[in-house]
Protein backbone atom coordinates (compact mmCIF):
# COMPACT_ATOMS: atom_id res chain seq x y z
CA UNK A 1 0.00 0.00 0.00
CA UNK A 2 1.36 3.37 -0.59
CA UNK A 3 1.89 4.78 2.38
CA UNK A 4 0.67 8.29 1.42
CA UNK A 5 -3.10 6.59 1.32
CA UNK A 6 -2.28 4.54 4.71
CA UNK A 7 -5.19 5.97 7.15
CA UNK A 8 -3.35 8.66 10.11
CA UNK A 9 -3.41 6.13 13.27
CA UNK A 10 -5.94 6.59 15.94
CA UNK A 11 -5.60 8.99 19.02
CA UNK A 12 -5.89 5.61 20.95
CA UNK A 13 -2.84 4.12 18.86
CA UNK A 14 -0.88 7.02 19.09
CA UNK A 15 -1.03 7.31 23.51
CA UNK A 16 -1.35 3.71 24.31
CA UNK A 17 -0.52 1.29 21.42
CA UNK A 18 2.14 -1.12 20.68
CA UNK A 19 3.29 -0.37 16.90
CA UNK A 20 2.86 3.65 15.97
CA UNK A 21 6.11 5.42 16.11
CA UNK A 22 6.90 8.48 18.46
CA UNK A 23 8.63 11.24 17.69
CA UNK A 24 10.53 13.15 20.52
CA UNK A 25 8.17 16.11 20.21
CA UNK A 26 4.91 14.47 20.48
CA UNK A 27 6.77 12.21 23.49
CA UNK A 28 7.61 15.46 25.23
CA UNK A 29 4.52 17.12 24.81
CA UNK A 30 2.60 14.31 25.63
CA UNK A 31 4.62 13.41 28.43
CA UNK A 32 4.76 17.04 30.59
CA UNK A 33 1.48 17.42 29.49
CA UNK A 34 0.13 14.15 31.40
CA UNK A 35 2.24 15.07 34.46
CA UNK A 36 0.20 17.98 34.56
CA UNK A 37 -3.12 16.40 34.51
CA UNK A 38 -1.95 13.92 36.69
CA UNK A 39 -0.51 16.69 39.19
CA UNK A 40 -3.48 18.88 39.29
CA UNK A 41 -6.17 15.85 38.93
CA UNK A 42 -4.21 14.22 42.52
CA UNK A 43 -4.04 17.84 43.82
CA UNK A 44 -7.45 18.28 43.48
CA UNK A 45 -8.65 15.45 44.82
CA UNK A 46 -6.40 16.04 48.27
CA UNK A 47 -7.55 19.99 48.06
CA UNK A 48 -11.43 18.51 48.46
CA UNK A 49 -10.33 16.16 51.32
CA UNK A 50 -8.37 18.47 53.71
CA UNK A 51 -8.16 21.98 51.94
CA UNK A 52 -4.53 21.95 51.42
CA UNK A 53 -2.96 21.47 48.21
CA UNK A 54 0.10 19.31 47.61
CA UNK A 55 3.61 20.85 46.62
CA UNK A 56 4.27 20.15 42.77
CA UNK A 57 7.57 19.02 43.98
CA UNK A 58 6.15 16.53 45.86
CA UNK A 59 4.73 15.50 42.87
CA UNK A 60 7.88 13.60 41.50
CA UNK A 61 8.40 10.92 44.49
CA UNK A 62 7.06 7.41 43.14
CA UNK A 63 5.55 7.21 46.83
CA UNK A 64 2.12 8.11 47.47
CA UNK A 65 2.29 9.07 51.02
CA UNK A 66 5.39 10.95 50.70
CA UNK A 67 3.70 13.23 48.24
CA UNK A 68 0.94 13.84 50.67
CA UNK A 69 3.30 14.42 53.97
CA UNK A 70 1.56 15.24 57.09
CA UNK A 71 -1.25 15.90 54.95
CA UNK A 72 -1.70 12.07 54.65
CA UNK A 73 -2.84 12.18 58.46
CA UNK A 74 -5.94 14.40 57.83
CA UNK A 75 -7.45 13.08 55.09
CA UNK A 76 -10.84 11.86 56.77
CA UNK A 77 -10.53 8.31 54.79
CA UNK A 78 -6.79 7.48 54.19
CA UNK A 79 -7.25 3.69 53.00
CA UNK A 80 -10.04 4.89 50.03
CA UNK A 81 -7.80 8.01 49.02
CA UNK A 82 -4.92 5.75 48.37
CA UNK A 83 -7.06 3.04 46.41
CA UNK A 84 -8.41 5.83 44.47
CA UNK A 85 -5.08 7.34 43.30
CA UNK A 86 -3.93 3.92 42.68
CA UNK A 87 -5.95 3.25 40.33
CA UNK A 88 -6.23 6.46 38.69
CA UNK A 89 -2.64 6.17 37.65
CA UNK A 90 -2.82 2.72 36.06
CA UNK A 91 -3.81 4.03 33.21
CA UNK A 92 -0.88 6.81 32.76
CA UNK A 93 1.35 3.96 33.41
CA UNK A 94 0.42 2.06 30.46
CA UNK A 95 0.37 5.21 28.11
CA UNK A 96 3.95 6.03 29.92
CA UNK A 97 5.29 2.94 29.28
CA UNK A 98 3.95 2.06 25.81
CA UNK A 99 5.10 5.96 24.54
CA UNK A 100 8.77 4.83 25.66
CA UNK A 101 9.00 1.86 24.35
CA UNK A 102 8.04 3.19 21.13
CA UNK A 103 10.05 6.14 21.27
CA UNK A 104 13.08 4.06 22.39
CA UNK A 105 12.33 2.12 18.98
CA UNK A 106 12.43 5.02 16.78
CA UNK A 107 15.69 6.33 18.49
CA UNK A 108 17.07 3.02 17.59
CA UNK A 109 17.61 1.94 21.11
CA UNK A 110 16.52 -1.72 22.21
CA UNK A 111 12.68 -1.81 23.39
CA UNK A 112 13.53 -3.16 26.36
CA UNK A 113 15.00 0.45 27.38
CA UNK A 114 11.18 1.06 28.07
CA UNK A 115 11.57 -0.90 31.37
CA UNK A 116 13.80 2.25 32.64
CA UNK A 117 10.30 3.76 33.17
CA UNK A 118 9.77 1.38 36.30
CA UNK A 119 12.73 2.47 38.06
CA UNK A 120 12.52 5.20 40.38
CA UNK A 121 14.36 8.48 39.47
CA UNK A 122 16.10 6.40 36.81
CA UNK A 123 12.86 6.87 34.91
CA UNK A 124 13.02 10.85 35.15
CA UNK A 125 16.86 10.53 33.13
CA UNK A 126 15.22 7.66 30.87
CA UNK A 127 12.58 9.77 29.26
CA UNK A 128 14.85 13.17 29.32
CA UNK A 129 16.66 11.46 26.92
CA UNK A 130 14.28 10.50 25.19
CA UNK A 131 12.97 13.53 24.62
CA UNK A 132 16.09 14.50 23.03
CA UNK A 133 17.10 12.21 20.85
CA UNK A 134 15.99 12.21 17.24
CA UNK A 135 14.58 9.20 15.01
CA UNK A 136 16.43 7.04 13.47
CA UNK A 137 16.09 7.19 9.62
CA UNK A 138 13.87 4.35 8.18
CA UNK A 139 16.41 1.87 6.82
CA UNK A 140 18.99 2.68 9.21
CA UNK A 141 18.30 -0.71 10.72
CA UNK A 142 16.47 -3.72 9.30
CA UNK A 143 13.19 -3.91 9.85
CA UNK A 144 12.80 -7.43 10.83
CA UNK A 145 14.77 -7.25 13.90
CA UNK A 146 13.26 -4.24 14.66
CA UNK A 147 10.04 -6.06 14.54
CA UNK A 148 11.18 -9.10 15.77
CA UNK A 149 12.91 -7.35 19.32
CA UNK A 150 9.63 -5.51 19.66
CA UNK A 151 7.30 -8.96 19.99
CA UNK A 152 10.05 -9.93 22.01
CA UNK A 153 9.55 -6.94 24.42
CA UNK A 154 5.74 -6.96 24.36
CA UNK A 155 5.45 -10.34 25.25
CA UNK A 156 7.73 -10.09 27.79
CA UNK A 157 6.00 -7.35 29.08
CA UNK A 158 2.17 -8.53 28.77
CA UNK A 159 3.69 -11.69 30.59
CA UNK A 160 4.94 -9.47 33.47
CA UNK A 161 2.30 -7.48 33.96
CA UNK A 162 -0.63 -9.90 33.10
CA UNK A 163 1.01 -11.99 36.28
CA UNK A 164 1.81 -9.32 38.52
CA UNK A 165 -1.74 -7.43 38.17
CA UNK A 166 -3.35 -11.42 38.90
CA UNK A 167 -1.38 -11.51 42.10
CA UNK A 168 -1.75 -8.37 43.04
CA UNK A 169 -5.93 -8.54 42.69
CA UNK A 170 -6.23 -11.93 44.41
CA UNK A 171 -4.03 -10.53 47.24
CA UNK A 172 -6.69 -7.80 47.60
CA UNK A 173 -9.61 -10.07 47.33
CA UNK A 174 -8.24 -12.40 49.88
CA UNK A 175 -6.60 -10.56 52.59
CA UNK A 176 -9.27 -7.55 52.71
CA UNK A 177 -12.77 -9.31 51.07
CA UNK A 178 -12.03 -12.96 52.30
CA UNK A 179 -10.13 -11.51 55.08
CA UNK A 180 -7.76 -14.67 54.78
CA UNK A 181 -4.54 -15.59 54.46
CA UNK A 182 -4.87 -19.13 52.91
CA UNK A 183 -3.62 -22.05 50.45
CA UNK A 184 -5.45 -20.38 47.82
CA UNK A 185 -3.04 -17.28 48.44
CA UNK A 186 0.01 -18.65 49.15
CA UNK A 187 -0.25 -22.06 46.72
CA UNK A 188 -3.24 -21.22 44.04
CA UNK A 189 -2.04 -17.68 43.45
CA UNK A 190 2.09 -17.83 42.88
CA UNK A 191 0.90 -20.89 40.49
CA UNK A 192 -1.83 -19.23 38.60
CA UNK A 193 0.51 -16.06 38.08
CA UNK A 194 3.27 -18.47 36.76
CA UNK A 195 0.56 -19.83 33.83
CA UNK A 196 -0.56 -16.60 33.04
CA UNK A 197 2.87 -15.29 32.23
CA UNK A 198 4.36 -17.97 30.72
CA UNK A 199 1.45 -18.22 28.38
CA UNK A 200 1.36 -14.46 27.49
CA UNK A 201 4.99 -14.60 26.59
CA UNK A 202 5.13 -17.56 24.24
CA UNK A 203 1.27 -17.15 22.79
CA UNK A 204 2.81 -16.04 19.77
CA UNK A 205 6.04 -18.19 19.12
CA UNK A 206 7.55 -19.93 21.95
CA UNK A 207 10.77 -17.98 23.87
CA UNK A 208 13.13 -20.34 25.37
CA UNK A 209 12.90 -21.86 28.88
CA UNK A 210 15.46 -19.18 29.83
CA UNK A 211 13.74 -16.59 29.04
CA UNK A 212 10.54 -18.04 30.92
CA UNK A 213 12.56 -18.76 34.08
CA UNK A 214 13.31 -14.88 33.40
CA UNK A 215 9.58 -13.85 33.01
CA UNK A 216 8.70 -15.43 36.07
CA UNK A 217 11.26 -13.92 38.12
CA UNK A 218 10.35 -10.13 36.91
CA UNK A 219 6.80 -11.42 37.64
CA UNK A 220 7.04 -12.13 40.99
CA UNK A 221 9.57 -9.07 41.79
CA UNK A 222 6.81 -6.77 39.93
CA UNK A 223 4.18 -8.15 42.02
CA UNK A 224 6.08 -7.55 45.17
CA UNK A 225 6.75 -4.25 44.19
CA UNK A 226 2.87 -3.33 43.41
CA UNK A 227 2.17 -4.26 46.92
CA UNK A 228 5.04 -2.58 48.62
CA UNK A 229 4.02 0.66 46.47
CA UNK A 230 0.27 0.32 47.53
CA UNK A 231 1.10 -0.51 51.03
CA UNK A 232 -0.60 -3.69 51.70
CA UNK A 233 2.95 -5.51 52.42
CA UNK A 234 6.21 -5.10 54.24
CA UNK A 235 9.56 -6.21 52.86
CA UNK A 236 10.39 -8.75 55.31
CA UNK A 237 7.22 -10.52 55.10
CA UNK A 238 7.04 -10.93 51.20
CA UNK A 239 10.59 -12.32 51.52
CA UNK A 240 9.76 -14.68 53.75
CA UNK A 241 6.91 -15.82 51.05
CA UNK A 242 9.16 -15.68 47.98
CA UNK A 243 11.26 -18.94 48.15
CA UNK A 244 7.89 -20.62 48.49
CA UNK A 245 6.24 -18.54 45.43
CA UNK A 246 9.02 -18.63 43.40
CA UNK A 247 8.89 -22.34 43.33
CA UNK A 248 5.16 -22.73 42.35
CA UNK A 249 5.56 -19.48 40.06
CA UNK A 250 8.25 -21.43 38.11
CA UNK A 251 5.90 -24.82 38.33
CA UNK A 252 3.22 -22.58 36.52
CA UNK A 253 5.55 -21.08 34.06
CA UNK A 254 6.71 -24.19 32.67
CA UNK A 255 2.84 -25.67 32.93
CA UNK A 256 1.76 -22.07 30.73
CA UNK A 257 4.44 -23.07 28.51
CA UNK A 258 3.24 -26.09 27.38
CA UNK A 259 -0.06 -24.66 27.16
CA UNK A 260 0.87 -21.89 24.86
CA UNK A 261 2.65 -24.11 22.43
CA UNK A 262 -0.85 -25.94 21.75
CA UNK A 263 -2.89 -22.64 22.46
CA UNK A 264 -4.78 -23.97 25.42
CA UNK A 265 -6.80 -21.06 25.89
CA UNK A 266 -9.22 -22.78 27.93
CA UNK A 267 -6.93 -24.85 30.16
CA UNK A 268 -5.13 -21.05 31.17
CA UNK A 269 -8.50 -19.82 32.16
CA UNK A 270 -9.52 -22.57 33.94
CA UNK A 271 -6.24 -21.99 36.40
CA UNK A 272 -7.05 -18.45 36.87
CA UNK A 273 -10.61 -17.99 37.12
CA UNK A 274 -11.24 -20.54 39.65
CA UNK A 275 -8.92 -19.11 42.16
CA UNK A 276 -11.94 -16.15 43.92
CA UNK A 277 -14.14 -18.68 44.01
CA UNK A 278 -11.78 -21.41 45.52
CA UNK A 279 -10.82 -18.76 47.86
CA UNK A 280 -14.32 -18.64 49.03
CA UNK A 281 -14.71 -22.03 49.48
CA UNK A 282 -11.84 -22.59 51.21
CA UNK A 283 -12.21 -22.72 54.89
CA UNK A 284 -10.51 -20.06 56.74
CA UNK A 285 -7.58 -20.75 58.75
CA UNK A 286 -8.55 -20.23 61.87
CA UNK A 287 -6.54 -20.46 65.38
CA UNK A 288 -7.29 -24.17 65.49
CA UNK A 289 -3.68 -25.27 65.95
CA UNK A 290 -1.79 -24.72 69.07
CA UNK A 291 2.02 -25.12 68.83
CA UNK A 292 4.56 -25.51 71.22
CA UNK A 293 7.72 -24.27 71.26
CA UNK A 294 10.51 -25.12 73.77
CA UNK A 295 13.93 -23.43 74.16
CA UNK A 296 16.68 -23.89 76.96
CA UNK A 297 19.93 -23.04 78.80
CA UNK A 298 21.84 -24.11 81.05
CA UNK A 299 22.78 -21.56 84.00
CA UNK A 300 25.98 -22.08 86.88
CA UNK A 301 23.53 -21.28 89.58
CA UNK A 302 21.21 -22.87 92.16
CA UNK A 303 17.42 -22.35 91.32
CA UNK A 304 17.12 -20.29 93.79
CA UNK A 305 19.61 -17.72 92.28
CA UNK A 306 17.70 -17.95 89.01
CA UNK A 307 14.28 -17.71 90.27
CA UNK A 308 14.72 -14.05 91.11
CA UNK A 309 15.93 -13.04 87.50
CA UNK A 310 13.17 -15.13 86.11
CA UNK A 311 10.30 -13.09 87.48
CA UNK A 312 11.45 -9.45 86.19
CA UNK A 313 15.09 -10.15 84.06
CA UNK A 314 16.64 -9.09 87.34
CA UNK A 315 15.56 -5.46 86.95
CA UNK A 316 18.03 -5.13 84.30
CA UNK A 317 16.73 -3.83 80.95
CA UNK A 318 17.79 -5.72 78.31
CA UNK A 319 20.72 -4.30 75.55
CA UNK A 320 19.99 -3.13 72.02
CA UNK A 321 19.65 -6.46 70.06
CA UNK A 322 22.78 -7.04 68.34
CA UNK A 323 21.55 -9.83 65.85
CA UNK A 324 20.58 -8.89 62.73
CA UNK A 325 17.35 -10.52 62.42
CA UNK A 326 16.26 -8.44 65.23
CA UNK A 327 16.59 -5.21 62.95
CA UNK A 328 14.92 -6.70 60.18
CA UNK A 329 11.47 -5.71 62.15
CA UNK A 330 10.50 -8.87 64.38
CA UNK A 331 9.69 -7.92 67.96
CA UNK A 332 12.16 -8.46 70.55
CA UNK A 333 12.02 -8.33 74.12
CA UNK A 334 13.05 -5.01 76.25
CA UNK A 335 12.12 -5.51 79.61
CA UNK A 336 9.84 -6.97 82.03
CA UNK A 337 8.22 -6.33 85.38
CA UNK A 338 5.33 -7.72 87.70
CA UNK A 339 2.93 -6.31 90.05
CA UNK A 340 1.87 -8.40 93.06
CA UNK A 341 2.84 -11.89 93.92
CA UNK A 342 1.43 -15.37 93.56
CA UNK A 343 -1.04 -16.91 91.19
CA UNK A 344 -2.72 -13.41 90.10
CA UNK A 345 -0.20 -11.09 90.04
CA UNK A 346 0.20 -9.99 86.79
CA UNK A 347 3.42 -9.95 84.59
CA UNK A 348 4.33 -7.45 82.21
CA UNK A 349 6.40 -7.82 79.36
CA UNK A 350 7.42 -4.84 77.00
CA UNK A 351 8.38 -5.82 73.33
CA UNK A 352 9.67 -3.54 70.70
CA UNK A 353 5.94 -3.33 69.02
CA UNK A 354 4.21 -2.76 73.13
CA UNK A 355 3.76 -4.59 75.81
CA UNK A 356 2.41 -8.28 76.56
CA UNK A 357 0.15 -8.67 79.69
CA UNK A 358 0.44 -11.49 81.81
CA UNK A 359 -1.60 -12.82 84.25
CA UNK A 360 0.17 -15.30 86.76
CA UNK A 361 -1.44 -18.50 86.72
CA UNK A 362 1.14 -20.73 88.80
CA UNK A 363 3.68 -19.97 91.21
CA UNK A 364 5.88 -22.33 92.09
CA UNK A 365 9.66 -21.20 93.61
CA UNK A 366 12.17 -21.88 92.69
CA UNK A 367 10.81 -24.59 90.28
CA UNK A 368 7.83 -22.92 87.70
CA UNK A 369 6.09 -20.30 86.83
CA UNK A 370 3.50 -20.00 84.73
CA UNK A 371 1.43 -17.50 82.64
CA UNK A 372 -2.12 -17.05 80.23
CA UNK A 373 -1.39 -14.29 77.45
CA UNK A 374 -3.87 -11.64 77.95
CA UNK A 375 -2.61 -8.96 76.07
CA UNK A 376 -0.80 -9.06 73.44
CA UNK A 377 1.48 -5.94 70.89
CA UNK A 378 1.68 -6.78 66.64
CA UNK A 379 4.71 -9.62 66.06
CA UNK A 380 6.59 -7.07 63.74
CA UNK A 381 7.41 -3.88 62.57
CA UNK A 382 7.58 -3.79 58.77
CA UNK A 383 9.65 -2.69 56.26
CA UNK A 384 8.42 -0.19 53.88
CA UNK A 385 9.02 2.98 52.70
CA UNK A 386 5.62 4.00 54.19
CA UNK A 387 4.88 5.31 57.65
CA UNK A 388 2.03 2.63 57.69
CA UNK A 389 1.61 -0.99 56.01
CA UNK A 390 -2.04 -1.95 55.50
CA UNK A 391 -1.27 -5.80 56.27
CA UNK A 392 -3.88 -7.29 58.73
CA UNK A 393 -1.30 -10.36 59.38
CA UNK A 394 0.64 -8.13 61.51
CA UNK A 395 -2.00 -7.93 64.36
CA UNK A 396 -3.87 -10.88 65.51
CA UNK A 397 -2.72 -13.44 62.97
CA UNK A 398 -0.06 -15.17 65.55
CA UNK A 399 -1.81 -15.25 68.74
CA UNK A 400 0.24 -16.37 72.07
CA UNK A 401 -2.22 -18.06 74.28
CA UNK A 402 0.62 -19.50 77.61
CA UNK A 403 3.79 -19.37 78.69
CA UNK A 404 6.13 -20.57 81.45
CA UNK A 405 9.53 -21.18 82.97
CA UNK A 406 11.05 -24.28 84.20
CA UNK A 407 13.86 -24.17 86.36
CA UNK A 408 14.72 -28.36 86.71
CA UNK A 409 18.07 -28.74 88.99
CA UNK A 410 20.85 -30.37 87.28
CA UNK A 411 23.88 -32.30 89.23
CA UNK A 412 26.14 -29.94 89.47
CA UNK A 413 24.43 -27.17 91.48
CA UNK A 414 23.52 -25.49 87.77
CA UNK A 415 19.86 -24.98 86.51
CA UNK A 416 18.56 -25.26 83.31
CA UNK A 417 16.33 -22.67 82.16
CA UNK A 418 13.35 -23.98 79.59
CA UNK A 419 11.24 -21.18 78.03
CA UNK A 420 7.77 -22.81 76.93
CA UNK A 421 5.63 -20.70 74.81
CA UNK A 422 2.04 -22.06 73.13
CA UNK A 423 0.64 -19.80 70.32
CA UNK A 424 -1.53 -20.07 67.18
CA UNK A 425 -1.51 -19.37 63.58
CA UNK A 426 -4.00 -18.40 61.53
CA UNK A 427 -1.75 -18.47 57.65
CA UNK A 428 -1.82 -21.18 55.88
CA UNK A 429 -0.03 -23.47 54.82
CA UNK A 430 1.06 -23.84 58.58
CA UNK A 431 3.71 -26.20 57.30
CA UNK A 432 5.51 -23.02 56.00
CA UNK A 433 4.52 -20.60 58.17
CA UNK A 434 5.52 -22.65 61.28
CA UNK A 435 8.64 -22.61 60.30
CA UNK A 436 9.24 -19.14 60.17
CA UNK A 437 6.97 -18.74 63.46
CA UNK A 438 8.53 -21.25 65.45
CA UNK A 439 12.18 -19.96 64.65
CA UNK A 440 11.13 -16.27 65.61
CA UNK A 441 9.93 -17.53 68.83
CA UNK A 442 13.06 -19.46 69.45
CA UNK A 443 15.03 -16.67 69.09
CA UNK A 444 12.78 -14.38 71.12
CA UNK A 445 13.24 -17.19 73.54
CA UNK A 446 17.38 -17.11 73.41
CA UNK A 447 17.64 -13.59 73.81
CA UNK A 448 15.52 -13.97 77.27
CA UNK A 449 17.34 -16.57 78.35
CA UNK A 450 20.50 -15.68 77.74
CA UNK A 451 19.83 -12.29 79.39
CA UNK A 452 18.89 -14.20 82.34
CA UNK A 453 22.18 -16.30 82.11
CA UNK A 454 24.31 -13.28 82.08
CA UNK A 455 22.68 -11.49 84.74
CA UNK A 456 22.57 -14.58 87.35
CA UNK A 457 25.99 -15.73 86.77
CA UNK A 458 27.49 -12.26 86.89
CA UNK A 459 25.91 -11.82 89.99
Amino acid sequence: MNPLLQPEPSLLARFAGVSTPVKPVTYAATGFGLMLFKYAGEAALIWQQTGEWIAPWRFLSPSFLFRFGDTYNALPNPELILWILALWTLPFVWVGVSMTVRRAKDAGLPSWTGIGFFLPVVNYLVMLTLCFLPSVAAGAKPDRTLRGEERVMWAALSGVLGGSVLGLGMTVFSVFVLGEYGSTLFIGTPFAMGVTGAFLLNLRQPRSLVANAAVGVLMMATGGGLLTLFALEGLICLAMAAPLAMVLCWMGVFFGYGLARWERRLAVLGSVLPLPLLGILEPAPGHTEIREVVTSVDIQASPEDVWENVIGFGGVELPPPPEWYFKTGIAYPIRARIEGEGVGAVRYCEFSTGPFVEPITVWDPPHHLAFDVQKSPPTMEEWSPYNTVHAPHLDGILQSHHGEFRLIPLPDGGTRLEGHTWYSFAMAPIVWWGLWSDTSIHLIHRRVLEHIKRVTEAS
